[in-house]
This record gives structure tokens, C-alpha cells and sequence, in this order.
């Protein structure tokens, strides 16, 4: 069966969908089959991203690496149960009787479909602003002192996902939190998250990796479907010194995901 990997944070606006299209299409690219789902039914960020990429591969007349996207099938016949929960089984069941990798993409929000997901994920990732807004889901801190209270909404989650799988003998999640959007300024601030999530990882059981840094080249490539990884193969041989430092930050994220029988080359 495929090693399902499921990017969560029940924040919007922390890089989920950017993050979600750069590590499926990466896995593509290196030679994995990858299928997708995307659990924001409203907005649909990695579906419309893929579906940009696949437009404009045929207007251009150009073949790149496209992980399959598919839908929650409208019904499962003859299912028991929660439908939406038999809606989600019956997609990641299809999917990964077909390939090596299933990637679930989640809304920003709570939402049933959303903690089942997260129940089924071997490798989690949990993309996040470097800022103690979004730290904030993942943990209560102290203002004066700095001291982790606890966790907070998002770890208690997760932690229900992890206790769930324990009691069905699954293998437990590997969570990677990456620090997405870190800026060059405001130092003290950067050191501040930093020190207080190393210290809440080491209390709830996570990884930490570094992100995306805040980039326009991002804005620019989810109109065409296009990723760091394709600007060479389009003609845009000539990256910016910022498009190179992003490069990087994806090959560090692939390492620092450790996914099982992937060497990262690109």
C-alpha cells in the first residue's frame, strides 16, 4: 500500500497548498507515482493548482510531471457508517491500490474530513508561519515567562489521530512541523518561535524543518500550475538568486521529510 502523507494546519494562509504541490510533483519528478486529494471542498487550492498545470501543459504543448488529482467520489454503495468518512476511505483506497505515494491536502479549518485524514497519515506535514499567531495551535505559552503551558487545538488533534492508530497497531505518525515564510528581519521574534517550538517538540513528539521563505515567485507560479523544480525545463533557465535560495529550501524539505525509498536528486 502507498505511504499516505497528509499537510495540515488548521490555520489558512500558512503555505499548505504550495507546499502539497511542490512535494507531489518533487516525488513525480524523481520517479514515484503520486495521487492527491484535496480536503477544502470550497476552495479546492492543490486541486485548481494541478488543474492549472495540466491547462497549460496542453496549451503549450509540454509534458511535465503531474501527480493524478482526483475528487471524493458523490457516494460509496452499499457504505456504513459516516458517508463522508466512506467518501474518504473509498478515494485514499483507490489511490493507493495505484501508486506509490497518497498526498492529502487540508482545508484550514477543523473539519470532520480533515481529522479522519489525519488518522490515516504515516508522514504529516504541518506547514507554519513563523509567528506566535500560528504557534498558538500548536501550543499555549507563557507571555512573561515564555514557559509552554500545554499543547493547544491543533496538537490535541493530532494526538487523538496518534492515539487512534496506536489502538489499530498502525505504525505511529511521523510530524514534521516546517517554519514556513521566515523572515530576514526581526531576529529576536525568529529566535523567540524558535526556541519555544523546539521546546514544545520535544514535549508532544515533533520534527522540525525548515519551510518556504516568503517569495513572489510563488504568486507567479500557481496561475500556470508551474513549481520551482519545471522553470528550467519551460525555458526560465535563468533563475534569480531567489529562485535559486528556494530550490534549496525544497531539496532541504524533501531530506527532512525522510520519506521511505526516496533519494532526493534534483
Amino acid at each position: 500500500m502507498a505511504h499516505i502523507i497528509v499537510v495540515g494546519n488548521e490555520k489558512g494562509g500558512s503555505g499548505k497548498s504550495t507546499t502539497a504541490m511542490h512535494v507531489a510533483t518533487a516525488l513525480v519528478r524523481m520517479g514515484h507515482s503520486v495521487g492527491c486529494l484535496d480536503l477544502d471542498l470550497r476552495q479546492q487550492s492543490l486541486g485548481r493548482y494541478i488543474e492549472n498545470r495540466a491547462a497549460w501543459c496542453a496549451a503549450e504543448g509540454r509534458r511535465l510531471a503531474i501527480p493524478e488529482f482526483r475528487q471524493l467520489p458523490d457516494e460509496v454503495p452499499g457504505a456504513t457508517g459516516n458517508p463522508a468518512d466512506a467518501r474518504l476511505h473509498a478515494a485514499v483506497e483507490d489511490l493507493a491500490s495505484r501508486h506509490d505515494f497518497v498526498l492529502i491536502d487540508c482545508p484550514g479549518s477543523h473539519t470532520r474530513l480533515a481529522q479522519v485524514a489525519h488518522t490515516l497519515a504515516d508522514t504529516l506535514v504541518t506547514p507554519l508561519n513563523d509567528s506566535f499567531v500560528d504557534f498558538d495551535l500548536l501550543g499555549r505559552i507563557d507571555a512573561a515567562t515564555g514557559r509552554i503551558l500545554g499543547p493547544s487545538v491543533y496538537s490535541e488533534m493530532v494526538w487523538q489521530a496518534r492515539q487512534w492508530r496506536a489502538h489499530g497497531g498502525l505504525q505511529p505518525i511521523d510530524w514534521i512541523v516546517t517554519r514556513n515564510r521566515l523572515g530576514q528581519t526581526q531576529m529576536v521574534n525568529k529566535r523567540k518561535v524558535g526556541d519555544a517550538l523546539t521546546r514544545l517538540s520535544k514535549r508532544i513528539g515533533f520534527r522540525i524543518a525548515t519551510g518556504f521563505s516568503e517569495r513572489v515567485i510563488f504568486r507567479e507560479l500557481f496561475p500556470r500550475g508551474l513549481t520551482l523544480l519545471d522553470l528550467r525545463d519551460v525555458g526560465e533557465a535563468r533563475l534569480s538568486l531567489s529562485g535559486v535560495a528556494a530550490r534549496q529550501e525544497l531539496r532541504d524539505l524533501m531530506g527532512a521529510l525522510d520519506l521511505p525509498g526516496v533519494k532526493v536528486a534534483f
